[in-house]
């Protein structure tokens, strides 16, 4: 079904109506590639916020790639970093994406557009 990226989760985390409401409404849990719990990990500025991050996740499947995905992940980082500005945590969270054939949440498409065959998703307005 989904998965969620850490802009989508941060939404959650602050309590943002549109996204509590949406995320209220799904029938099956997503899920979070591991590397947006790394990433909001990254962005706590003290151990509170480490723990509050790895709360708002404990719910949810961690998603990794795999060997092969990373592989993948490496070609799209090869391909599209200088001419499309791909991200190295953006070709990754695409690969976990592509290889649990889910659809990823994001309100950062242009992160990730040039990854083909991935499927972006903005679950709610803003």
């Amino acid at each position: 079904m989904y998965l969620l990226d850490t802009d989508v989760l941060i939404d959650i985390q602050r309590d943002y109506e549109p996204a509590v409401a949406w995320f209220e409404s799904l029938d099956e849990l997503p899920g979070v590639p591991g590397y947006v719990a790394m990433e909001l990990i990254q962005k706590a500025d003290n151990a509170r916020q480490v723990e509050q991050a790895m709360r708002l996740v404990a719910p949810f499947e961690i998603v990794w790639p795999s060997e092969l995905d990373c592989d993948l992940a490496l070609q799209h980082f090869r391909a599209c970093h200088l001419s499309h500005g791909l991200g190295l945590l953006d070709a990754l969270i695409g690969a976990c994406a592509l290889s649990s054939d889910k659809t990823l949440c994001t309100f950062n498409a242009k992160h990730f557009r040039m990854i083909p065959g991935l499927e972006l998703e903005k679950p709610y307005d803003k």
